[in-house]
């Protein structure tokens, strides 16, 4: 339809030759290297990644960001590979740390901002692979409906970088939460204590920007999706009712 109406194209695509590649004007490819399991982990990533480098190159033709700014953002994607790498030393201690989480009907997941698509992530990633019912959220939005689901067995992530500009409100829906009795898991940088005394679990990521934050920040929910399903005993590479290729009609 877009090509119809004249509109540039572009895919972003992992298979060489897929049909996206052939029917679009241009694009890039991922590079990520096969994907075995349906629920998509390092094809998101690298997604997030080319998006990220789309964006920086926009900013540096339409001069938005100076040459210092967008050097030192261009720096920090270089340095991701160790950034992630840091990140997938702590799968240990999450696969030890979510163990009882196994036993949960359902989830809520919150982030403001750039942080609410990674919430999205974090539900979709665990509701595919694990069958529990998990839904993502704004978290400006939670007073309006999640709130009244809140209890001891409803357990709440939040997604909340200590150097957002919306962090102080992220840490007042995490309080309305723990007057609620809620069950917290947070996702936050790693130099950050502040949330210790809110959250049954912290997990950090390595100090970054906000800009890259949110890449991180989906490794440990990919990893609490991974490791329940793996308690439950589900088909991680090939949960029930999905299939790799779908037809939209």
């Amino acid at each position: 339809m877009a090509k119809e109406r004249g509109v540039l194209a572009l895919g972003l695509v992992n298979t060489v030759g897929s049909t996206i590649a052939r029917e679009t004007d241009a694009g890039v490819y991922l590079h990520v290297g096969p994907e075995i399991g349906v629920a998509s982990t390092k094809a998101f990533t690298g997604q997030v990644t080319i998006l990220s480098m789309l964006a920086l190159f926009l900013a540096k033709i339409r001069g938005t960001l100076s040459p210092e700014v967008l050097a030192a953002r261009v720096a920090e994607l270089k340095n991701m590979p160790d950034l992630v790498e840091k990140t997938l030393a702590q799968k240990d201690r999450i696969a030890k740390e979510v163990a009882a989480y196994r036993f949960a009907n359902n989830f809520i997941f919150l982030g403001r901002g750039l942080n609410f698509p990674v919430a999205l992530e974090g539900a979709l990633k665990l509701k595919e692979i694990s069958y529990i019912h998990a839904e993502g959220y704004p978290a400006a939005e939670m007073k309006h409906g999640p709130i009244a689901l809140i209890d001891h067995f409803m357990p709440v992530v939040f997604i909340a970088p200590r150097n957002d500009h919306v962090y102080d409100k992220v840490v007042s829906n995490m309080e309305e939460v723990k007057a609620r009795k809620g069950n917290m898991i947070v996702i936050t940088n790693e130099d950050n204590h502040d949330l210790d005394r809110l959250a049954e679990i912290v997990f950090s990521v390595p100090a970054c920007s906000e800009h890259v934050f949110p890449i991180l920040a989906s490794i440990p929910l990919q990893l609490l999706a991974y490791y329940v399903a793996k308690y439950r005993d589900c088909s991680i590479d090939q949960p029930r009712n999905l299939a790799k290729a779908v037809t939209v009609e």
